[in-house]
């Protein structure tokens, strides 16, 4: 299955500049079936080391950490790793902090060697050590794209007409795209998920895997012990996939434990990279993040197949809804949109919501594009007031025009200022952040 980070990693075995590479990323997202099918490939002999399968090997990392001396014990269990030919991959690195130390040594003083490693909870693992800063580079992977589940899928026409501008795309066109994402909606973008609906084509079997993939989340949850009781993890973590879309409190997130508790719980599984947090923000300039209100927030969950999953979402009632931002109560569609912005645009989001007092006014999301901030406002239909999206444009002068997001075809009204926009369109809407290492 083709992934987008294999753009980011092209020239990384040649470069000049090349670092030890570190893949971050939630469990199960496809860190290591990147690097065993693709990155492996571009060597002559490959090497992988499994520290938390192999926990008789982190005695090597306990005393020096001089990279001839760790090498010459991990070849006695692994073989020959010859710098320049051997493809060096630590995986689950987070199970011995310092092999994450290591990696300086091995830019220092065997740059010839090409090291790769992936983790999970790296955040925690961090906690423990003195993290090598500008001594390694970081690769951020995601769950499956819509573009890249059509590809799995065998659609790569269809894949292709998702990066053109849609009104460059004929409405019969747009509208099949839009029922390839109602599939989407529900199988989510975990790989194995993705595999088992394009090899077996039943929705019951991907939603057996995505319940497996939640009970291993929920194991690892046993991991951040002592740092939150487990079971208030597990209640935000369920709550915060119920209320995507809404403004949080802590307070809220889980009736059992205080909000002080639900926050730190909230702050873990956000480290984690399980969920996401989404500040509102003052869009009268740049960069976004400067003005952001950090009690003033939403939130998004990594996958919108573990989001249904996790949620119950009655399948087969909401399959019949015709409009994809019905489903759910709209929560899927926004759910669909956080995950592609983060996946193409953005490592944070944020959102506008109105500070006069009494006011609900709310616009969903903010993007940036060529240096200007455009309002995105994810809704059913061309009908309705956008009464938030027209007071916003009205406030700010700097947006441009407000994007829509719905589930129709390409449509412009420039009189309002406005632009709608088929929902799959999340991937061109702002500036593609796939920074090539």
């Amino acid at each position: 299955m083709k992934r987008l980070v294999e753009e980011q990693v092209t020239g990384w075995k040649d470069s000049p500049r090349r670092k030890p590479l570190l893949i971050r990323g939630a469990r199960q997202v496809g860190k290591t079936w990147f690097v065993e099918n693709v990155l492996a490939q571009l060597f002559d002999s490959f090497v992988k080391i499994d520290l938390e399968k192999r926990s008789d090997l982190h005695i090597h990392f306990s005393g020096t950490l001089d990279p001839r001396s760790i090498l010459n014990h991990l070849e006695l269990a692994t073989g020959r790793i010859i710098p320049g030919k051997t493809l060096l991959f630590i995986d689950e690195i987070q199970a011995c902090p310092r092999a994450i130390m290591a990696l300086r040594y091995f830019y220092e003083e065997m740059p010839e060697l090409h090291v790769v490693a992936a983790g999970s909870l790296l955040e925690f693992a961090f906690g423990e050590i003195s993290i090598p800063v500008g001594r390694i580079q970081y690769l951020y992977m995601h769950p499956m794209t819509f573009y890249e589940y059509l590809l799995a899928m065998g659609k790569e026409l269809a894949a292709d007409y998702t990066l053109q501008q849609p009104d460059t795309v004929d409405d019969a066109t747009q509208k099949m795209i839009l029922a390839e994402l109602r599939s989407y909606f529900f199988v989510g973008g975990m790989p194995e998920c993705v595999k088992t609906y394009r090899d077996s084509a039943s929705m019951l079997e991907t939603f057996h895997v995505q319940s497996e993939i939640l009970d291993s989340y929920r194991d690892d949850f046993s991991k951040y012990t002592p740092h939150i009781n487990p079971i208030c993890l597990d209640a935000v973590f369920l709550n915060v996939a119920k209320s995507v879309g809404e403004q949080l409190k802590y307070t809220r997130l889980n009736d059992g434990h205080s909000g002080q508790m639900n926050r730190k719980a909230f702050d873990l599984l956000t480290k984690a990279r399980v969920i996401q947090k989404i500040p509102s923000c003052d869009p009268s300039g740049l960069p976004l993040g400067a003005t952001a209100n950090q009690k003033k927030f939403k939130a998004s969950l990594l996958d919108i197949g573990l989001m249904q999953r996790l949620c119950q979402v009655p399948v087969e009632l909401e399959l019949q809804q015709e409009n994809l931002l019905a489903m759910y109560r709209g929560k899927l569609a926004e759910q669909f949109v956080a995950q592609e912005l983060l996946a193409w645009h953005s490592s944070e989001l944020f959102y506008w919501s109105r500070d006069a007092r009494g006011s609900n006014a709310e616009v969903d999301y903010l993007v940036v594009r060529d240096g200007k901030i455009y309002p995105v406002e994810v809704k059913s239909g061309k009908g309705g007031s956008l009464r938030s999206l027209h007071l916003m444009l009205e406030k700010y002068q700097n947006c441009p025009q407000g994007l829509v997001l719905y589930s129709g075809t390409s449509n412009k009204m420039p009189e309002q200022k406005l632009v709608f926009m088929p929902l799959y369109s999340v991937t061109i809407i702002g500036d593609r952040r796939l920074p090539v290492i």
